[in-house]
């Protein structure tokens, strides 16, 4: 018997109908054995490791793994397996499972790696016979990448905690940088006013040109920029509007013949995908990589994380014949590449193909839903047009004239003569022009406006900021600027949000206060000239995954690039605490403002030394912290937080307690007067008015999850009541009911009744 082991539960549904009789196909889902999170080891930044070697911490089970991968023994030892096939993803996370899935599987005679681009009965079949060894450049890369995001995630995070933020890492930080970068230019942008004035004739748009780059009253915006179609002349503009309005049509002075040749794009890669899905399909990362996971695990299409621009011949060969049926032998093309293929002559297979059906005559997957035969389309199409010859279009830039104002009119005429690749992709694309214009297209020929609302049009208006970033727009940068890798572009950007320094408004990222605070204030201090290096810079980020790249290549080993990194890393966080040390942090001004603001003036200056807060060092901070605290008692103790309080009114609004008598309980007149910490006031009130909520009878829900409990464990409910030493379900207090439900959870745990009953 034959066992083989991949990350998804649907792709192993798929691949067991490829290997028939004598096989078992199951699934760990993703990652089984990672960095510890547990324990004393789990507290750990970093682990000791000699020169030449990487360290070698104790992996630890992930949730749920220890289960999963034991019922998977179990059942490859009772049906005696003799072969073990580890087909996990062919990527670098992937290659790091497959490392720990041989481990754990080494007792086994044949334990072996396997890996396929695509989940088709020739590439599964294929990849059997081309079992091979653990790639150890693979699993070094991803061991690495841990290390690095383990002591930055760890240490760093922290350090950003005395601000009161929750986390910063390696890529996710300087993305979020992207975003705030963007929030300070538009906060910086001055708006510029400008009027302009165009028309339409045929369906064509022209513009006046008013003024020449040379012009002293020619038009810029903030950076510099001229166009030529705005001025500051609203009584130029006004004129040109009225004589325009009068005549009703421009008459021809110039025409400059062309054509325009545009090339097909190149297959889908991890980022343009994402991109395309959402400006084609209005959908967000996590909808496109939901549904393309999907197509993937059922066959459809080839594996979804990838920056390769790189198809099969035999692929390829399909669309050519596709193509040749459909739309003709003019409509073939040389292929199209991206930048990551173009450094080489030959179109050949890659390690990592691009993003394409997997069977390209198939033109709607079935038994699948509408949104899943939406991205299929586009990812096909996308494919059969990479195939395809050039799209090309007449094009006319014409000059005009208009009576009555001596300024040039101008615009571009042009209509498609050739659709190319055009012709697979229309369902995404904009309905192309292919008739000529109705006009003629020589000298004073004349042009009519056309006969619609609001033309001419004269604006009045002003230069906007720059645009926020998309989720798109922002894997695009990422991609840009080389930090990040397709594994880890959506996870990056979820990730901003799920931390609470981005806010998704109707798909504009902007940075929240916490967002901006990280990044213009802790930030810098890791990026500061005193250190070799600008940890969380976007060029420094791109190093380090370049540097990734080649370990996993087999350019340069784990065990040197670790060390480097770990040195650089170390000089950087020390030179951060010291600036850290140098001034107090938001959270230790906080700290002592809270704990002297309700004392007397005389007393605060005593306690400061004549001193403003912000005058004294981090050291001397953290002293007077500590000191404050010691005096709690005799001074009265901080103020209880917001958070407290919060919790306090929350639980007094579910009691029947008047809030007068719940502050009456600790003679306090006001939420205002109650004072924090473990031994105060506000911690006191709570501890009071939870002990008189547990007194309260059970609420509907409690007692219908008793119920529901009881006739699931098949304990009768005099029984049940007998847990909590009661006679009636009315005498149900909610604390009893706590007791009950957990009893009959622990006993429904055990399996079955409750022993003597």
């Amino acid at each position: 018997m034959k066992l083989m082991i991949l990350e998804s539960g649907a792709k192993g549904k798929t691949v067991k109908k490829y290997l028939g009789r004598g096989w078992i196909v199951e699934a760990c889902f993703g990652h089984v054995q990672d960095l510890p999170r547990s324990g004393k080891q789990g507290s750990k930044a970093m682990w000791a490791s000699e020169k030449d070697k990487l360290p070698e911490p104790p992996w630890e089970w992930t949730d749920r793994a220890e289960k999963v991968i034991g019922k998977i023994l179990n059942k490859a030892r009772s049906k005696n397996v003799t072969e073990v096939y580890i087909a996990t993803d062919p990527d670098r996370e992937g290659e790091f499972i497959a490392w720990r899935l041989m481990h754990i599987f080494s007792e086994f005679p044949f334990v072996t790696r396997v890996a396929f681009n695509e989940i088709t009965k020739n590439a599964v079949e294929h990849a059997i016979d081309n079992h091979r060894e653990i790639d150890a450049g693979l699993v070094d890369a991803a061991k690495v990448r841990r290390f690095m995001d383990r002591l930055v995630g760890f240490r760093c995070s922290k350090f950003a905690k005395s601000w009161n933020l929750r986390s910063m890492g390696r890529v996710q930080t300087p993305t979020l940088g992207y975003i705030v970068d963007r929030e300070i230019e538009r906060d910086a942008h001055v708006p510029i006013k400008y009027h302009s004035v165009q028309a339409s004739s045929d369906g064509y748009t022209f513009k006046f040109r008013f003024h020449k780059s040379s012009d002293d009253e020619a038009w810029r915006d903030d950076t510099g920029k001229f166009f030529s179609d705005r001025t500051f002349d609203a009584d130029l503009a006004t004129k040109a509007y009225d004589c325009l309005s009068a005549s009703g049509m421009i008459t021809v002075s110039s025409i400059k013949p062309g054509k325009t040749n545009r090339k097909p794009p190149p297959p889908f890669t991890t980022d343009t995908l994402l991109q395309s899905s959402s400006s084609s399909l209005g959908w967000s990362m996590s909808k496109t990589s939901k549904i393309a996971s999907e197509l993937y695990n059922n066959g459809f299409i080839t594996y979804i994380r990838t920056d390769s621009t790189r198809t099969t011949s035999s692929a390829r060969d399909v669309a050519k014949k596709i193509i040749l049926e459909k739309y003709g032998e003019d409509h073939l093309g040389p292929g199209a590449l991206g930048s990551d293929a173009k450094k080489s002559a030959k179109n050949v297979q890659d390690a990592h193909e691009a993003i394409r059906p997997t069977n390209p005559t198939l033109e709607a997957p079935e038994n699948t839903e509408s949104d899943g035969i939406k991205l299929y389309s586009l990812i096909r199409s996308r494919f059969i047009s990479s195939q395809m010859s050039e799209s090309i279009r007449e094009r006319r830039e014409i000059s005009a004239t208009v009576e009555g104002v001596d300024l040039e009119i101008s615009g571009t005429a042009s209509w498609r003569v050739h659709p190319g690749w055009e012709a697979a992709s229309s369902d995404f694309l904009p309905t192309a022009r292919v008739e000529e214009p109705n006009y003629g297209l020589s000298i004073d020929s004349p042009w009519n406006l056309d006969k619609i609302e609001d033309n001419p049009k004269m604006t009045i208006d002003e230069t906007k900021p720059p645009r926020r970033y998309t989720e798109s727009s922002l894997v695009k940068k990422m991609k840009l600027a080389g930090i990040g890798r397709p594994s880890t572009y959506v996870s990056t950007v979820l990730k901003l949000s799920d931390r609470k320094y981005v806010s998704n408004d109707n798909g504009s990222l902007s940075p929240t206060d916490n967002g901006s605070l990280l990044w213009t204030e802790v930030a810098p201090i890791y990026n500061n000239q005193d250190s070799e290096i600008e940890l969380f810079s976007s060029d420094f980020t791109a190093d380090m995954e370049r540097r990734l790249d080649m370990v996993e290549e087999g350019g340069s080993t784990g065990a040197e690039m670790w060390l480097n990194f770990s040195k650089s890393f170390k000089q950087a966080h020390s030179n951060a605490l010291e600036i850290r040390r140098s001034k107090p942090t938001p959270k230790q001004l906080w700290a002592i403002d809270n704990r002297i603001s309700h004392l007397s003036e005389e007393v605060r200056k005593e306690i400061l030394g004549g001193r403003e807060i912000s005058e004294i060092s981090g050291k001397e901070a953290s002293e007077l912290i500590e000191k404050l605290i010691s005096l709690e008692g005799e001074n009265g103790g901080p103020k209880a937080s917001e958070k407290q309080l919060s919790y306090l009114i929350s639980l007094i609004e579910k009691s029947t307690m008047e809030e007068e008598y719940a502050l009456n309980l600790v003679d306090a007149k006001d939420f205002s007067d109650l004072t924090g910490g473990r031994n105060g006031t506000a911690s006191t009130l709570i501890g009071l008015v939870k002990e008189a909520n547990e007194g309260l009878p059970a609420s509907d829900a409690q007692k219908e999850l008793i119920r529901n409990l009881a006739e699931k464990t098949g304990i009768a409910m005099r029984d049940v009541l007998a847990l909590a030493e009661l006679a009636e379900e009315s005498d149900i207090s909610k604390s009893d009911a706590s007791t009950i439900i957990n009893k009959l959870k622990s006993i429904r745990k055990k399996g079955g009744k409750k022993k003597g009953d």
